[in-house]
């Protein structure tokens, strides 16, 4: 029997309307914007109000992928839901974005695998497709990062942003679709060394002194990560090009997670492509985590950077530690 493959057949995005620019981060803590550009490439990152949450953002765009896809929501067969913000431990975020679009036939489920979730998230909805048990996927990357941030340290205030991706994903017998993918993690890092939300779990429930102590707000040390982010995403990425038998010369664009500029030049220069097939929105969203690169694709997509038949590398590295690459033929 002629195997399925799993066709990219729309994608959406949707921001918050506030923006956060670097100079209204000097009157907040002590920095500027020419350590921020410098440091960073961050020029401004869009923000919820108090009374938005993640699945607002998420069912924006899931909205406008299900047009570009030119489907039903009722012919959704699955929602799946990467994200480290979600609107509350349970039920499940998916579930909230299932009513909010009208998808009732769908089956829905978060998973957590911090800023490598959405290639995560396509690697779940491949499979499912692949294996004949699912048509129709959706997969959203939703976060609202400033929730968890701690805007007293100056040190992550200035990273993160909010946003989210959505990318429909349909059964197909053409020659196109997922290629392949690489998934990895190494929990030997995730007692909270480098990067981790101490508190609201069974390890540490909300408490006073967790509210005290600040436990509630990321806790990151950026400079261990960048090298094994870098080295973790140009790994990914070769590994994932390998499985499909591809080359790096076979690679239209590359989607790195957007953590910072720096970050990605490293990963382009460590993979060999040149600055023109790394993609790059962090100046105008910061790091939202899982969403970077669901909206990055978007944007691609919409401003004619890749079309039909081009191959886009997506490679990402999260708390966990995790790192994962996803290589697709639009």
């Amino acid at each position: 029997m002629e195997l399925l493959n799993s066709a990219l057949i729309g994608t959406g995005s949707f921001a918050p309307e506030k923006t956060l620019t670097n100079f209204d981060l000097e009157k907040m803590v002590d920095t500027s914007d020419e350590w921020i550009r410098r440091r960073t490439g961050m020029v401004e990152r869009h923000i919820v109000d108090e009374n938005t949450a993640s699945s607002d953002l998420a069912i924006q765009a899931a909205l406008k992928a299900i047009e570009k896809a030119n489907i039903d929501p009722e012919e959704i067969d699955l929602i799946v839901l990467p994200t480290v913000t979600p609107d509350m431990s349970f039920p499940s975020t998916a579930c909230f974005v299932q009513k909010g679009i009208g998808a009732s036939n769908a089956a829905a489920f978060d998973i957590s695998a911090g800023c490598s979730g959405f290639p995560y998230g396509i690697s779940i909805a491949d499979q499912f497709i692949k294996s004949g048990t699912y048509k129709t996927v959706l997969v959203i990357a939703a976060e609202t990062l400033s929730k968890i941030t701690d805007w007293t340290d100056r040190s992550t205030c200035v990273l993160f942003g909010d946003a989210a991706g959505a990318a429909v994903f349909q059964a197909t017998r053409d020659n196109k679709g997922v290629i392949s993918s690489y998934l990895s993690a190494d929990g030997n890092f995730s007692g909270g060394n480098l990067l981790s939300l101490p508190a609201g779990g069974s390890r540490n429930p909300a408490s006073h002194e967790t509210v005290d102590k600040r436990m509630h707000y990321i806790k990151m040390r950026g400079r261990e990560l960048f090298k094994l982010g870098v080295k973790a995403m140009a790994e990914s990425g070769l590994k994932a090009l390998e499985l499909g038998n591809l080359t790096l010369d076979d690679v239209t664009l590359c989607i790195p997670h957007q953590a910072n500029k720096r970050i990605i030049d490293a990963v382009g220069e460590r993979l060999g492509l040149p600055e023109e097939k790394m993609f790059i929105n962090v100046d105008k969203y910061g790091n939202t985590s899982s969403a970077t690169m669901a909206v990055a694709l978007d944007e691609a997509i919409r401003n004619e950077k890749v079309g039909s038949g081009d191959i886009v590398l997506i490679v990402a590295f999260g708390s966990g530690l995790t790192w994962a690459a996803i290589a697709i033929r639009l």
